[in-house]
């Protein structure tokens, strides 16, 4: 006999667990999320959910680019 495990026809919140907002980027460093998004993920549609889905890989980049650190600041 198989059992029936009812679950929510919805899109998984993307949170990693790595619950860092970046200071200048304003999102979560784990899922790239504003802090109003986490907040409100909950109460989004399916549609409002599968936009910022959609959003996030571009957000990652912003994470990614360097600045320039020790080189910049020598002026290299």
């Amino acid at each position: 006999m198989t059992e029936y495990i009812w679950k929510r026809n919805e899109i998984d919140s993307p949170c990693v667990n790595i619950c860092i907002v970046h200071t200048q980027a304003n999102i979560c460093a784990g899922c790239f999320r504003t802090i109003d998004e986490i907040s409100g993920w909950s109460n989004m549609s399916a549609a409002q959910r599968k936009e910022i889905i959609k959003e996030l890989p571009n957000r990652a980049l912003k994470l990614k680019v360097r600045r320039g650190g020790r080189a910049k600041r020598l002026g290299n």
